[in-house]
């Protein structure tokens, strides 16, 4: 399966920041697995974060283990860099089931 391939057609791979990796699981106990399985399996739900002048997205996805998780990234040349990963909450629950219905 491709990384998002229907959303951003030149991305190659994942770049992690140590922080931010360490971070995800401190507060989360979100692995850089668990979030990079978001962004390969499907169904997945991307949205436009809206933030600053660099361009921030949301992904709504499962995990292989089935974890509801949501990642925050960028896209930096051919890379996507995940800002943060964290257990869905409710509403984007809400938002990820009514979307991936049909």
């Amino acid at each position: 399966m491709a990384l998002l391939s229907e959303f951003f057609q030149d991305v190659e791979g994942f770049q992690w920041d140590e922080a931010n990796a360490s971070k995800n699981w401190t507060r989360h106990e979100v692995s850089q697995t668990e979030a990079e399985q978001v962004c390969l399996n499907r169904p997945v739900v991307v949205t436009d974060a809206r933030s600053g002048t660099e361009g921030r997205w949301f992904a709504f996805g499962r995990t292989d283990g089935d974890r509801l998780l949501t990642i925050v990234f960028t896209i930096r040349g051919p890379r996507l860099r995940v800002i943060s990963a964290r257990p869905m909450s409710r509403p984007e629950r809400k938002c990820y089931d009514q979307a991936t219905r049909s």
